[in-house]
């Protein structure tokens, strides 16, 4: 099975770019939750070409020491530094933002990209309470904890630009999902609220919608309907693509486009909106 995707994504998978001209971050100060691995990895990576300082922040410290060196490897000129965090926590959140005020001076751009599969392939009535909190506490909690940890910093500065990754199952219904799918639309209602309460501080808040993604967490999806369902992992492979207007999985890279979008100043009069990154998934 993981051939089996790994060889698809080499195929379909874009690589990242440097745009050209002076970088769309030059100067600003970015903290990226789940920046250990996957999509938050692929991020950090964009935004250290555009020329940020970053501040990586996941429970893996391990992990973390890896994707910064693996990140200064690309961009030996990088500030960058990492702080373990657990975004259920507020405590230990409130400590990651002070860490990165006392490394850098400001924080200009927070991206929220720390989340959790929740159950898959599970019926809501056999969805335990544990598993619900455990999911909606990491997807939805943990992004409020994040913005509201910042959000003081980037009042007083009139000045910010916060990025929540949501899902395109949080714009419709996600069959035996409900966990995770509750946690997507909580965060895009999460996102628009915080728009407006921060909106007159000149803080765009917004949220990117991924659809099914290439990467480990897709695959451990893939796997688990294919046993649940009795069939092959090519088979629920297919039924995604199926179910695409543009008949491929979404990549990290794709989404961490987006991202670097919504947080460079093309984006300024953009806020409180989900930008759909999903190949036509949700048309």
């Amino acid at each position: 099975m993981t051939d089996f995707l790994t060889e698809r994504e080499q195929q379909e998978s874009p690589a990242l770019e440097t745009s050209s001209g002076r970088p769309k971050l030059q100067g600003k100060v970015a903290i990226v939750t789940g920046g250990a691995k996957g999509m938050g990895g692929t991020i950090c990576e964009l935004f250290a070409r555009e020329g940020a300082s970053l501040m990586l922040a996941a429970r893996d410290r391990a992990a973390l020491d890896s994707e910064i060196d693996r990140v200064r490897g690309i961009v030996p000129s990088v500030r960058a530094s990492t702080t373990p965090v657990d975004v259920t926590d507020e405590t230990s959140v409130q400590r990651m933002v002070r860490k990165a005020l006392d490394d850098y001076g400001r924080v200009d751009i927070l991206v929220n990209a720390a989340g959790t599969t929740g159950p898959i392939e599970t019926p809501a009535h056999e969805v335990s309470a544990e598993a619900w909190d455990e999911t909606l506490d990491v997807n939805a909690k943990g992004t409020f904890l994040c913005c509201k940890a910042i959000l003081p910093h980037m009042i007083a500065h009139r000045d910010g630009k916060i990025v929540n990754i949501g899902g395109t199952s949080g714009l419709r219904g996600y069959r035996h999902r409900a966990a995770y799918s509750a946690s997507k639309w909580a965060v895009r209602g999460l996102t628009r609220t915080i728009a407006l309460d921060a909106g007159p501080y000149n803080v765009n808040v917004n949220c990117v919608a991924p659809g099914p993604l290439y990467g480990p967490r897709m695959t451990k999806i893939i796997r688990e309907k294919a046993r649940v369902r009795g069939v092959s992992a090519e088979s629920v492979y297919d039924d995604y693509l199926r179910e695409q207007a543009l008949k491929r999985f979404t990549s990290a890279v794709d989404v961490a486009y987006a991202v670097l979008f919504l947080s460079t100043h093309e984006s300024r009069q953009i806020t409180g909106q989900a930008l759909t990154v999903d190949g036509g998934w949700d048309v």
